[in-house]
C-alpha cells in the first residue's frame, strides 16, 4: 500500500465518518504501519516502520529480516505471568485460523517445537490474512484460540515455554 497525502487525507476522513474507535493497517511489503484511533482531540495518526515479513507458501529455512526500530513484542498476559511461559498475543482484532486452509494441518499444536519467526497461526482482519509468527523459540504449551474464533487486540493466542 502506497500512501500519498491525498489518500491519507481521504482515509482519515472516512475514519472520522465511521463508528470505528480504532483502525490499524499494515503493509508487509512496504514496511508501513498506520494506526488511527479516536481520542478526545479527534483522531491520532501514527506511522512507524515494521519488520518486513516474507510470505512463502512452502516452509523455508530463510528467516524474515528484523527491523531494529520495530515495536517490542507485547508483554505476556497477567494470568499465568509467573509460570515462565511466553504469550504470543494478537496484534489486531480479527478471526483466528490454525492453518492456511481448512484442508491443511495446523501450523502448530501443543508439544511442537518452534523457532523465532515460525508461523503459529493466521489472524484475518478486513479480508487480509496476517501470519502471526513466534517471537521466541521453544515448546508450544497451549493454543488458546479455536479455529474460526473471533479474537481481540492483545488477546493471548499461543503460549510457549522458551527454550
Amino acid at each position: 500500500m502506497i500512501l500519498n497525502e491525498s489518500k491519507l487525507k481521504r482515509l482519515i476522513a472516512l475514519f472520522e465518518q465511521s463508528d470505528l474507535d480504532e483502525l490499524e493497517i499494515q503493509s508487509r511489503w512496504r514496511g508501513l504501519r498506520l494506526r488511527l484511533a479516536r481520542n478526545r482531540a479527534g483522531a491520532a495518526v501514527t506511522q512507524v516502520p515494521v519488520p518486513t515479513v516474507v510470505h512463502q507458501p512452502a516452509p523455508s529455512s530463510a528467516a524474515a529480516p528484523v527491523d531494529a526500530n520495530a515495536a517490542p513484542p507485547a508483554e505476556p498476559a497477567e494470568e499465568g505471568a509467573g509460570d515462565g511461559l511466553h504469550s504470543v498475543n494478537s496484534p489486531m482484532v480479527g478471526t483466528f485460523y490454525e492453518a492456511a486452509s481448512p484442508d491443511d494441518a495446523p501450523f502448530v499444536q501443543a508439544g511442537d517445537q518452534v523457532k523465532p519467526g515460525q508461523t503459529l497461526c493466521i489472524v484475518e482482519a478486513m479480508k487480509i490474512m496476517n501470519e502471526i509468527e513466534a517471537d521466541v523459540g521453544g515448546e508450544v504449551v497451549e493454543v488458546l484460540a479455536g479455529n474460526g474464533d473471533p479474537v481481540e487486540y492483545n488477546q493471548p493466542l499461543v503460549r510457549i515455554r522458551p527454550a
